[in-house]
């Protein structure tokens, strides 16, 4: 590879890598918020990875330990991925995503937060995950500053 290929694929970042840098840095800031906040009502990270892990294999994940703890992690990665080539996408086509990652960054980690506990939770757990405001703030606040905001800023660094 000649010196101007390299300086021409380091000025031009293929979308794959803002999406895999968004999807791993929101994944790595979205569960060790939920690490923390499991820890602080007596939870482990095990735990919590095997609870992910019951919305596609039930209730038996608590008793597959390590196994399903680890299938909760790719989970827990893979919806990262996904949420973050959802804001990719929409940021070709919605430039302010790009101009102004503040709002939009912000905005749009609500909407995945309003996502997963309206639609995705629900169809998962067969139950309701809001039931007063003090469970709505922190996810909202978690996705708000662990999910939206970071995403933003990478795939916004990326698209420079």
């Amino acid at each position: 590879m000649r010196a101007e290929s390299a300086v021409i694929s380091l000025k031009s970042p293929k979308p794959y890598q803002a999406i895999f840098m968004g999807g791993l840095i929101v994944g790595v800031l979205d569960i060790s918020s939920a690490f923390i906040l499991s820890a602080l009502r007596g939870g482990t990270p095990v735990r919590v990875l095997q609870g992910i892990a019951s919305g596609l294999i039930g209730a038996d994940a608590f008793n597959e330990g390590l196994l399903a703890a680890t299938l909760g992690l790719a989970l827990h990665f893979l919806v990262a991925v996904v949420a973050t080539t959802v804001f990719y996408l929409l940021s070709r086509k919605l430039t302010f995503m790009i101009d102004q990652p503040l709002v939009s960054g912000p905005l749009f980690g609500i909407a995945v937060c309003l996502f997963m506990y309206i639609v995705v939770l629900p169809l998962t757990f067969h139950r309701s995950y809001f039931t007063s405001f003090s469970t709505v703030i922190t996810p909202v606040l978690v996705h708000i500053f662990c999910v939206g905001l970071p995403m933003a800023l990478v795939i916004r660094h990326y698209s420079k």
